[in-house]
């Protein structure tokens, strides 16, 4: 088990467990290069310069989370997340990815609970943020799952309309508050 391993929750019975033949674990700057291909290779994330995934890795190691292939440590999946910094009882959940070959295991709600309950132990968490363009229904699923299982309300509202992406083409992001929490 390495530091990093130690520093994060054995997962209550409620939540769900990693599948066989992963694990959870805290990022560092070395899978900075795997988030960003993960990301890239989802087709569906915004992808972030390389340069960020770097920064994520070193810099909100402590509210994101990976999971790794237990057999040669690489990440097949990710969440970045942040404290709110006017909101410190919220977690901003920034992207989800799994790669291609783990979808459908339940690795994104797995990973999801872990970092819920690695974050709660040092915030007093009570509110999950994400934003999710409309169609994506996968997403929607996620934490739609995620509040059944915490037994908290979902609120949604636009945060930002199409019209405010400079760079055109983006659909709105439609916030997911998630709340109250019980972690």
């Amino acid at each position: 088990m390495t530091a990093a391993q130690a520093d994060l929750p054995e997962l209550p019975a409620e939540f769900l467990e990693m599948p066989e033949g992963l694990r959870i674990d805290r990022p560092d700057v070395a899978d900075g290069a795997a988030l960003w291909r993960l990301a890239r290779d989802s087709r569906t994330l915004d992808l972030n310069s390389s340069y960020s995934y770097l920064l994520w890795c070193r810099d909100f190691a402590g509210t994101s989370v990976v999971a790794r292939d237990t057999e040669d440590g690489r990440p097949v999946g990710f969440i970045t997340g942040y404290i709110r910094p006017e909101q410190p009882g919220t977690l901003l959940v920034w992207q989800v990815a799994v790669d291609a070959a783990q979808r459908g295991r339940g690795v994104a709600a797995a990973l999801l609970d872990g970092l819920t309950v690695q974050v709660a132990r040092q915030h007093r968490l009570t509110t999950v943020e994400t934003t999710i363009t409309p169609g994506n229904t996968a997403s929607e699923r996620l934490f739609a799952s995620y509040a059944a299982r915490h037994g908290a309300a979902v609120e949604r509202e636009v945060l930002f309309e199409a019209g405010q992406f400079p760079d055109g083409g983006h659909e709105p992001e439609v916030l997911h508050r998630i709340g109250p929490l019980s972690v």
